[in-house]
């Protein structure tokens, strides 16, 4: 098959097309030919050394996949409503950017009604992590207000409108006034371009001093103190990513006296048992809204995989708005 591998790591020329051997799908597990391949940032921090692969995971990137199921554990499938041709997008702990692709069955999901394998391919990554970690741990109801920084990130667009959908008042942050436009257009009550203002004053302008009740943060670093800052009562902090730094300084006091949660989590080395689960609430509660129009995918640019170092390179000047996509 033709895949798509990290040479050596460094700048996005080191991913390179390459031919590999076709993989086999182990108990458990289907093959999938992949019609399309989401790019996530954890796929660049692999690419530059400093994400390692999980013991027995592919070296190839790739986080998630869709096309169709052209082989695999036949009991399995059936145990899970599928069979051969049926067409799923999948979450994997590697070996995304390739022809062919295996996928653990729990980490399925039909391709939305309506929706094209290219458009499923967005959605593994982002939907299981903002699921995960916003309403399982940040544990986020209907009524309540969430703050999520980078709004306009594949992380971002997927979390202002699964929030929106599930009856929270969304506020988000961007880093220009088109991407405020953006988290707007899709649903956030208010934006704040962060570059322009501090967003400790506004979300406290925005709830008359009470505060968010959930924070989605892919910065940590500096922010964790701000953030704090942000936080209503008994409100949570879910940290997923660390693009400000790993070390903060806060105000402990601050987390006491409000009942403050600071959580986080990281979702690859994961259990194949606790992504499952992840799947099937998705299916449940998630999947009719994407089919209901209430929830769509957001995609910024596709490109044939042989592409992948302009794909990487675009995701590293940050212009983004949504997801990036390549094409088999």
């Amino acid at each position: 098959m033709q895949a798509i591998e990290i040479s050596e790591y460094g700048a996005p020329e080191v991913l390179r097309p390459a031919e590999r051997p076709d993989p086999v799908a182990a108990a458990g597990e289907v093959l999938i030919r992949v019609a399309a391949s989401g790019i996530n940032r954890p796929d660049v921090l692999q690419r530059t050394g400093n994400y390692p692969v999980p013991p027995g995971a592919s070296d190839l990137p790739g986080l998630e996949v869709a096309g169709e199921i052209v082989g695999g554990d036949a009991q399995a499938m059936a145990a899970a409503g599928f069979k051969l041709g049926d067409h799923v997008c999948a979450l994997v702990a590697g070996g995304g950017y390739a022809q062919l692709c295996v996928a653990p069955v729990g980490q399925c999901l039909p391709v939305p009604k309506g929706m094209s394998d290219i458009e499923a391919a967005t959605l593994p990554e982002t939907f299981f992590t903002v699921w995960s970690n916003v309403f399982d741990r940040g544990r986020l109801q209907a009524g309540e207000t969430f703050l999520v920084q980078g709004g306009t990130s594949g992380i971002g667009v997927t979390a202002i409108q699964m929030a929106k959908a599930m009856g929270a008042k969304v506020i988000a942050t961007a880093g220009s006034d088109e991407k405020v436009q953006a988290c707007l257009d899709l649903g956030a009550e208010h934006a704040i371009n962060y570059k322009t203002m501090d967003f400790v004053d506004e979300v406290k302008a925005l709830t008359g001093g009470k505060g968010v009740d959930v924070i989605l943060d892919m910065v940590a670093g500096a922010y964790v103190a701000r953030e704090i800052q942000c936080l209503a009562e008994d409100g949570r902090l879910v940290i997923i990513a660390v693009q400000g730094g790993v070390k903060s300084e806060f105000n402990a006091g601050m987390v006491l006296r409000r009942r403050l949660t600071i959580t986080g989590s990281t979702l690859r080395p994961r259990p194949v048992a606790f992504k499952a689960a992840i799947a099937a609430s998705l299916k449940a509660t998630v999947w009719p809204l994407i089919e209901a129009g209430k929830i769509r995918p957001v995609i910024h640019s596709r490109f044939p995989a042989a592409e992948a170092a302009k794909a990487h390179t675009l995701m590293e000047t940050n212009q983004h708005i949504g997801k990036i996509v390549l094409t088999w």
